[in-house]
């Protein structure tokens, strides 16, 4: 029988898909739910070194072909976070995302994710929609070198730098991280959207633009994955719009040694994780893979 377990570097996961960072991760007995579930690891909601409200009410909607959310990176800041990981990491491997304006913000809390037990950081370099966050410093290649490159020292556990796809140099980025001593990419976030009400001829969201997440983004996800494998040599970790295992062998197929579920858990529940499990291993005795890494950039060969 086919084995799902993949390496991230120095990270053994079991199981290969995670949950993606945003999604049933608050808190610590959400994060422990998800491990029970079959993911083989689970992100953390992205942390910030104070308490943030987030966006006021609109930030969230249903729209064809997944969601679109403007939440502004609510979270209750790192020190009150101890509590949470203190729950979850002694029942699995727990990613800790977190997000700054520089390389002192994520260096902080880099190494107070490691103090928390955290098997590895992941630098929230994407999100669209929280001004002087985000997508704002992770589309300059320097600024993301500098931001690894702080956190790299800062830290003894892996560094994995999640990129936005809203950029004409993605693989520059990607770069960068690399050069910094990056230990693996995750792409992509969600695509910097908007939806406008004609009834009311205004954005709908109250933030206005917002972030696109589900299946309509997999396709711009696997472009993503593909690219970065013909640029760089570290691990590679996919996510935009998983919800089957067909999807999932997308992305390792296009250079991917890990994955990760964020909407598909909306529409499906908890139970999409032991149905991917199941249908990728099915096919990978079928097809005669023995092991993820067999299949890790098949689709380059």
């Amino acid at each position: 029988m086919a084995s799902l377990k993949t390496e991230i570097g120095s990270i053994v996961l079991d199981k290969p898909g995670m949950i993606a960072s945003g999604i049933m991760d608050e808190t610590g007995k959400s994060l422990v739910r998800v491990l029970e579930s079959g993911a083989g690891a689970a992100v953390t909601k992205s942390i910030g070194l104070e308490p943030k409200p987030g966006h006021d009410s609109p930030c969230f909607m249903e729209v064809s072909g997944g969601y679109v959310n403007a939440m502004g990176l609510p979270n209750p800041g790192i020190d009150l976070f101890r509590e949470e990981m203190e729950i979850a990491v002694p029942k699995g491997k727990i990613i800790g995302s977190i997000y700054g304006a520089g390389p002192g913000d994520f260096s902080e809390l880099a190494a107070k994710m490691e103090d928390y037990g955290a098997c590895a950081v992941e630098l929230n370099l994407s999100c669209p929609h929280a001004k002087g966050y985000g997508m704002e410093v992770g589309t300059d290649p320097e600024m993301v070198k500098s931001i690894v490159s702080a956190v790299k020292s800062s830290v003894s556990i892996p560094v994995w730098a999640k990129l936005t796809p809203n950029t004409h140099i993605l693989t520059r980025i990607g770069q960068a991280v690399q050069d910094a001593g990056g230990d693996a990419i995750v792409a992509i976030n969600t695509l910097k959207a908007m939806v406008i009400s004609p009834e009311f001829a205004r954005p709908i969201m109250s933030n206005k633009f917002c972030g696109l997440s589900g299946e309509a983004v997999k396709p711009v996800g696997v472009r993503a994955i593909y690219d970065l494998r013909s640029a760089v040599d570290i691990p590679l970790i996919g996510v935009g719009g998983i919800s089957t295992w067909r999807d999932a062998a997308e992305y390792i197929m296009a250079g991917a040694c890990a994955f990760q579920v964020g909407s598909a858990v909306g529409t499906k529940g908890m139970g999409v994780f032991s149905q991917i499990n199941d249908g990728l291993s099915a096919f990978m005795d079928e097809y005669g893979y023995a092991n993820i890494k067999d299949m890790v950039g098949a689709a380059h060969e």
